[in-house]
């Protein structure tokens, strides 16, 4: 049987994140890396029918100048991560995966994102309406081009600010008419996208804190056209140990008094979180899931600040306060260090395999087994890691039942 070709097309394509998939995709295909850090990978899901590495085909959108080979060799220069033979055995796919690139289209970005672009041909739209033909111009150019299987889309660009919903988007039928009107932003970029990507018959997959597909409206369509989408933000480094550790507070009935986290991290992304109004979503994403794993609110603190040397590099350090038996009070404190594009890449592969089986399956809507991958999974209230992992392993299990 031939080898499926299936494209994975990237919002924020040179980003750090991105572009360290797309060296991480090659490697793989090419037997110079092992499977360290694929959740996939694992002996529960072997008998899933996933993507091997070679299948994928990579484009893209960007509103920067530069191609997949270029940043990831900025990242090597400035994060020390990746060795040149990789870097080199791998030069040939990036390159070619390059030329799929287009540049961003972007409608009343705020400013943070607009700083970042120097790309002279980013796309102005006029309505909403005309950002959703350009961005699915590419997207089939891109699919018939390379005669491609399957496509998914994956949101990987910097974090927007909140965006608050309104009337207009809780059904498809209140949300077309505004994506006529020029005069304001009826969908933030990421839900521009996820619309142009789901009405053209692509799942979308939000990496970010962004809204992307979590408007009613914008699930109302991926169910009108049978297609599965999952999100938001990645759970890679301090939310990922809080959900491992808030349960056992909860199960040891020790009560947390205080949680206090400080989140210090480089890159673009931490340069775009530093303005105020982008901060406000990671913050909200990265805030919300104590409460529900202990059953209470205890006192909360998160912060996020930008440290231009500390490039791909982030830390986290969280204190604990709690109360133990005849009322008394101890702490506990952790450190959290990696390397954010590194930590993130892996699980990307491990997402869009899991969503290429899924719209396959005939899936549509949210995937809730993949929860464990998210911080502010889209329609699971449940935070508790252990928890998340284990709806994952049953869905490979009743999988493996039904095939």
């Amino acid at each position: 049987m031939a080898k499926r070709r299936v494209g994975l097309w990237f919002i924020g394509a040179c980003g750090g994140v991105a572009s360290t998939a797309a060296l991480g995709l090659s490697a793989l295909a090419r037997g110079l890396t092992p499977t360290t850090g694929l959740v996939t990978a694992l002996p529960a899901f072997a008998h899933l029918d996933l993507d091997e590495p070679a299948s994928f085909v990579l484009g893209g959108h960007d509103i920067r100048q530069a191609t997949l080979l270029s940043a990831v060799c900025e990242m090597k220069a400035r994060a020390n991560v990746f060795d040149e033979r990789t870097i080199s055995m791998c030069a040939a796919d990036l390159e070619a995966w390059s030329n799929n690139l287009r540049p961003g289209v972007v409608f009343k970005p705020n400013a943070a994102i607009t700083a970042l672009a120097d790309r002279a041909d980013v796309r102005q739209a006029r309505t909403p309406r005309e950002a959703v033909g350009m961005i699915q111009a590419d997207l089939k150019a891109f699919k018939a081009a390379e005669k491609l299987d399957q496509l998914i889309v994956v949101n990987a660009a910097s974090t927007e600010p909140v965006f608050t919903a309104g009337d207009e988007h809780q059904s498809l039928e209140k949300l077309l008419p505004a994506l006529e009107r020029p005069t304001s932003a009826a969908l933030p970029t990421s839900s521009l996208y996820a619309f142009a990507a789901l009405d053209a018959g692509f799942p979308y997959v939000n990496l970010t804190p962004s809204r992307g597909a979590t408007l009613p409206a914008l699930d109302e369509l991926a169910r009108k056209r049978g297609l599965p989408h999952a999100g938001q933000d990645l759970k890679t480094g301090e939310t990922l140990v809080k959900s491992v550790l808030a349960p056992l507070f909860a199960r040891r009935n020790l009560r947390v008094l205080s949680w206090v986290g400080h989140n210090i991290l480089g890159n673009r992304d931490g340069q775009v979180l530093n303005d105020p109004e982008n901060k406000a979503s990671k913050l909200k994403s990265k805030d919300a899931l104590l409460a529900e794993m202990l059953g209470y609110k205890p006192q909360s603190i998160v912060s996020i600040e930008y440290v231009e040397s500390l490039d791909d590099w982030k830390t986290a350090w969280d204190h604990i306060h709690y109360e133990g038996f005849l009322g008394t009070k101890m702490t506990m404190q952790f450190t959290w260090q990696g390397c954010d594009s590194l930590l993130a890449a892996p699980l990307v592969l491990d997402i869009v395999r899991l969503t290429a089986l899924a719209q396959r399956r005939g899936e549509a809507g949210p995937m809730p087994h993949l929860a464990s991958f998210f911080k502010s999974p889209i329609g699971v209230p449940e935070h508790d890691f252990g928890k998340q992992f284990a709806m994952l392993e049953e869905y490979a299990a009743r999988t493996e039942r039904t095939n």
